[in-house]
C-alpha cells in the first residue's frame, strides 16, 4: 500500500483489473455502514474481514439466531493471512453455500481452515451465516 492510500480489504477481493479493493469500497460497506451484503459470498468475505479486524459485534450480528453463540471469545494474537473463495453456490433465492480456505498464524504456527458454509437470507433481505462443515483440523473459525 502506498503512503496515504486507503488500506486494502483483508478479504482479498479485487477489481476488474486484478487490483485489491480498498476496505471502504469492499467489506467496509457492510461492516461499518451496517448495510446488507448483497449475497452470501460478500457476507462470508465480510465475516472473514471482521475476524481479521477482531470485530465480534459484526460477527454475532451476521450469525443466524438459530445457531449464534452468546459470545465468541476471539483468539488474541491471531494474524489472518489470506482468504481463497473456492465456490459460491446459490441453492435457491434464500439459501447459498460458500466454500473457502482461510489462512492464519498464531504464535508462529500456521493454520489453514477449509470450510463449506451455509447461509440463509431472511425476510429482512439480509444474509446470515448458519453453520459450516470444516475439512481437517481448524483452530479458528472465520465464517
Amino acid at each position: 500500500m502506498k503512503q496515504g492510500a486507503a488500506p486494502d480489504c483483508p478479504c482479498g477481493r479485487t477489481d476488474g483489473r486484478g487490483r485489491p479493493l480498498a476496505y471502504a469500497q469492499c467489506c467496509g460497506r457492510w461492516i461499518d455502514a451496517d448495510a446488507a451484503a448483497p449475497d452470501a459470498e460478500s457476507l462470508m468475505r465480510s465475516r472473514y474481514t471482521a475476524f481479521a479486524r477482531g470485530d465480534e459485534r459484526y460477527l454475532l450480528a451476521t450469525w443466524h439466531a438459530s445457531t449464534r453463540p452468546a459470545q465468541l471469545g476471539l483468539e488474541p494474537g491471531v494474524k489472518w493471512l489470506g482468504l481463497e473463495v473456492r465456490s459460491h453456490r446459490v441453492v435457491d433465492a434464500s439459501h447459498a453455500v460458500v466454500e473457502f480456505v482461510a489462512r492464519s498464524r498464531l504464535h508462529g504456527r500456521a493454520d489453514r481452515l477449509h470450510e463449506t458454509s451455509r447461509f440463509v437470507r431472511e425476510a429482512d433481505g439480509r444474509w446470515y451465516y448458519v453453520d459450516g462443515v470444516v475439512s481437517g483440523a481448524a483452530a479458528h473459525r472465520p465464517s
